[in-house]
């Protein structure tokens, strides 16, 4: 049992849309990380899911389990009949429409689903800590994706807030996550600098442009050190659903035509390419309904083989495997010019599915385009704003994984030189700094 006397600690906890990450600041000053199995290694970051199933007891009786994070994973791929799995929920959390969603015939509030899985978190690490975890530093994006006004923003903020209340948490302080970012590079700093901090998460990029250094940790952040912060709904997942869309879904006939009273007529509806974007949504497809539509299309199409291959897919609910393919070739593409995307499965009642697709960087970053004109629309309006020009900036930090994509990286390295960039742990960074700012917060014997 942990005592009182073991409450000494500040924590951070980036609750992410695609992973989150706890981190402890030690009495000493170093910052530990919560550390989580998955497929027989470790990993600091939490993949922020929920997989709900359904079970009988030996009475005949119904019960639901829920896993969250690599656990939740590991049994949705072991799964042969497969629950229902949740992903990205802070996307949700500014929608007033969204309350909550039925699972298995009960009704779930959408903060007491979140509050499973940062619950879980809270359990992890104070086993890991050896100390109770009831206060925490914990971030938010400087704009929920789907927020439209700030009103949005802190509705979001009071759900979130009562999640955590729920998961037993007891003092609850938010920091906006490119801020906790750049506490984690300015604890490497030996002198003060102008910062830009871009922060890449899978559903929001944020960045804040403010004053670092030794000198403004030891008389204590003020206000006049934040020169401005933005936002936009967008990351790795829209660069995701950018290749499944452009790259993947027209192997699996989103472009094929299929004969109907001598016309050719789009084979299959465009709304259920729509469901391979996002990878947990492809569970919804294993209908009736689906599968009638897909055999009919299958029959009538010019090129059957690609419905086919997409039957496949959707029977046996190989839409983590497929996105992680996704993954895999966005990053080749990241390190060369071209690269191969790549997935190949052998379902047990299709044939043998095994697409190979040459692809080449300028095409994905043609694919994204849009996108970017929206990051650098909203890092130039900071800078605007501010009142900053591009050259008064010392360094420019970048943190999430989205910040490799050589496009992303281009628009930093054309406003402020290659040379100010510096890059930090693409998974991990926020929550570090949650720590260091935690102990600002919360002060001596904090837990």
């Amino acid at each position: 049992m942990l005592k009182a006397a073991e409450h000494a600690g500040f924590v951070g906890i980036d609750f992410g849309t695609t992973n989150s990450s706890v981190a402890l600041l030690e009495p000493g000053g170093a910052v530990k990380l919560a550390v989580f199995p998955f497929l027989g290694m470790e990993t600091a970051s939490f993949r922020s899911v929920l997989y709900f199933e359904e079970s009988r007891t030996a009475s005949g009786m119904k019960r639901t389990h829920a896993l969250t994070g690599p656990a939740a994973i590991e049994r949705y791929l072991d799964s042969d009949e497969k629950g229902r799995l949740i992903q990205s929920l802070k996307s949700h959390l500014p929608n007033r429409q969204l309350t909550g969603t039925e699972i298995f015939g009960r009704r779930h509030k959408l903060e007491e689903i979140v509050s499973r899985m940062v619950g879980d978190l809270r359990k992890a690490a104070e086993a890991q800590f050896g100390r109770p975890v009831r206060r925490a530093m914990v971030g938010r994006p400087v704009e929920f994706v789907g927020a439209e006004s700030e009103a949005d923003n802190e509705f979001a903020v009071s759900r979130l807030r009562e999640a955590f209340r729920l998961a037993g948490f007891e003092e609850i302080e938010f920091e906006l996550e490119p801020v906790a970012a750049a506490a984690a590079y300015e604890s490497t700093l030996d002198h003060e600098e102008l910062i830009l901090i871009g922060d890449f998460g899978g559903g929001t990029s944020d960045f804040s442009l403010l004053r670092a250094g030794p000198e403004t940790r030891r008389r204590g952040r003020r206000a006049e050190d934040l020169l401005g912060n933005s936002g936009v709904g967008l990351a790795g997942d829209a660069f995701d659903a950018r290749l499944v869309r452009k790259l993947v879904s027209p192997a699996l006939g989103s472009d094929s035509e299929a004969r109907s009273l001598n016309k050719l007529l789009p084979a299959v509806p465009a709304w259920i390419y729509a469901n391979l974007e996002r990878w947990h949504y492809l569970s919804f497809l294993r209908t009736n309904n689906v599968r009638e539509i897909l055999k009919s299309a299958r029959i009538r199409a010019v090129e059957p083989e690609k419905i086919e291959a997409l039957i496949g897919i959707i029977e046996e609910d190989l839409g983590y495997q497929l996105h992680q393919a996704v993954q895999q070739v966005k990053f080749e593409l990241s390190q060369r010019e071209r690269a191969e995307f790549r997935f190949r499965d052998a379902p047990h009642n299709q044939a043998s599915i095994d697409l190979r697709i040459p692809v080449t960087r300028a095409e994905f970053e043609g694919w994204i385009a849009e996108d970017l004109k929206r990051i650098e629309a909203c890092i130039d309006g900071l800078l605007r704003t501010a009142g900053v020009a591009a050259g008064a900036v010392d360094r420019v930090f970048l943190t999430g994984g989205t910040s490799f994509v050589p496009a992303v990286r281009r628009i930093f390295a054309t406003r402020f030189g290659e040379e100010r960039i510096r890059a930090g742990n693409e998974f991990t960074s926020v929550a570090h700094g949650l720590a260091l700012r935690a102990a600002e917060r919360f002060g001596t014997g904090a837990g």
